[in-house]
């Protein structure tokens, strides 16, 4: 059983299955990927039980078949040759042989009826389509607000609320909130899941800058994502997600907009000098001027000065300076508007005129 294919063409869809493989695993059939053709196709699938991804591509085929084998070494075999080969990958007993030019190659193989699939759920399913950039910018928007390994396990991913003719998503770690909607065709019952932070980060890999649709498939314990000739299965968290909305403030009448890129290089260049741990800034506002200073236990400092339209209460508040960074590295508007109650309250970043976006942060002590 033999596949010829152009090393290129193989490399790309093997990186985006091979990455979610764990490069260690009690199950050793769970390193491996599954590899199936058929009548001049061949599909990749990759899994860790938890989510799994299927990439299908054309290839010189003439059987059918099935194997799995270790995704990390098919990997780097594969983009260690040289570019534009052929590569001939030939199926015998319990090896793999990778040929291309004068390189030669034989793996071990697991049996491709022991590789645990996951199949797509068969209860009923809320299902939306949307542009792949248009996800894609979504996501982008959120995902740095997802919390990493908490012990709240319902942080360390994202919410997917479909309420109405709205798709919402929201991710928080608890010191800061960032939360984006669209609007969709149609309406739709409220549903709820909360997507695992691998899978958002694999997701954003696999979608591109274009038009074509994402078909998003939300059941009651998966959710599905399908575009080009990928599928994305996985599983949710099963968690209550906190309510979003009692975070997000209303009547913080202290507001200014700002150029998104002059205030986030001037973040940048006072982060230098801020507490290593901490990474404390403080933000002085008045008549017209926002300052940022920020210190650290060497008693250096740094200081900026931005001119802004601002005549209402002064405010002295810090902040986490990477808080700050994120958003503004995460969105590309060219203004954004920052709105305060006090000098004890938190801060709320939207942009003017879409009430789609809005990120909270909360104020820490300088």
């Amino acid at each position: 059983m033999n596949i010829k294919i152009n090393r290129d063409a193989l490399l790309k869809p093997l990186a985006n299955v091979a990455s979610i493989v764990e490069r260690k695993h009690a199950l050793p059939i769970l390193s491996n990927i599954l590899i199936q053709g058929k009548d001049g196709q061949v599909q990749l699938t990759a899994t860790d039980l938890e989510m799994q991804v299927s990439l299908s591509f054309k290839a010189d085929l003439k059987e059918e078949i099935a194997t799995t084998i270790s995704a990390r070494k098919f990997f780097d075999i594969t983009r260690s040759l040289p570019d534009d080969c052929v590569i001939d990958i030939a199926i015998k007993d319990n090896r793999v042989s990778v040929k291309a030019n004068k390189s030669r190659f034989a793996i071990q193989t697991l049996p491709a009826k022991d590789y645990p699939v996951m199949t797509k759920a068969s209860s009923e399913a809320v299902v939306i389509t949307i542009s792949q950039i248009q996800l894609k910018r979504l996501l982008k928007q959120v995902e740095f607000a997802m919390a990493q390994q908490d012990i709240r396990y319902y942080l360390n991913g994202l919410l997917f609320e479909v309420n109405g003719n709205q798709l919402n998503i929201v991710g928080t770690d608890g010191h800061r909130l960032s939360f984006t909607s669209i609007h969709l065709d149609q309406n739709y019952n409220k549903t709820e899941v909360i997507l695992p932070r691998k899978t958002v980060i694999e997701l954003i890999k696999l979608l591109n800058d274009s038009e074509e649709l994402v078909t998003v498939e939300l059941y009651k314990g998966q959710v599905n994502f399908s575009f080009n000739d990928i599928q994305l299965i996985s599983k949710v968290i099963d968690g209550k997600f906190p309510d979003y909305t009692r975070v997000i403030p209303e009547g913080h009448n202290n507001q200014f907009t700002i150029d998104r890129t002059q205030f986030l290089t001037s973040l940048q260049r006072a982060s230098i000098l801020s507490n290593e741990k901490y990474r404390g800034i403080r933000m002085m506002i008045s008549d017209n001027i926002l300052k940022l200073m920020s210190t650290n236990t060497e008693q250096e400092e740094a200081e900026e000065e931005l001119e802004i339209q601002y005549q209402q209460d002064p405010i002295d508040i810090g902040f986490n300076v990477t808080y700050l960074i994120d958003v503004l590295t995460n969105i590309q508007d060219e203004k954004v508007n920052l709105a305060f109650l006090d000098t004890n309250s938190s801060c709320l970043f939207t942009i003017p005129n879409n009430n789609n976006y809005k990120y909270v942060v909360m104020p820490m002590r300088i």
